[in-house]
């Protein structure tokens, strides 16, 4: 699971602004964009929104989150892939075109 905070750094400890779904003692990886890196990434995303190279990235709010019976569906034909790359089997699942 990937997920996008604020957090205020005061006295050498992070404080996250809103709850992070994570149990107690887990491990985590933290990149810091400060409040400007995090402003020049997004003119940068904007400029090639504008200059449709990219699609804008989706809200929180717009994408659904995966069900369970999907994942499951998922998991079971990656692991029927015989390790097969993912790129791999997306070619394939398109088809020719």
């Amino acid at each position: 699971m990937s997920e996008i905070i604020t957090a205020v750094y005061s006295n050498g400890v992070l404080h996250p602004q809103s709850h992070l779904s994570l149990e107690d003692g887990q491990t985590v990886r933290i990149q810091v964009l400060t409040e400007e890196t995090a402003s020049e990434a997004e003119q940068v995303i904007q400029s090639l929104v504008a200059a449709l190279l990219v699609t804008p990235p989706p809200h929180r709010g717009d994408v659904e989150p995966v069900s369970e019976e999907a994942w499951r569906e998922l998991t079971q034909r990656l692991e029927a892939s015989g390790g097969k790359p993912l790129s791999e089997i997306i070619i394939e699942e398109r088809g020719p075109m």
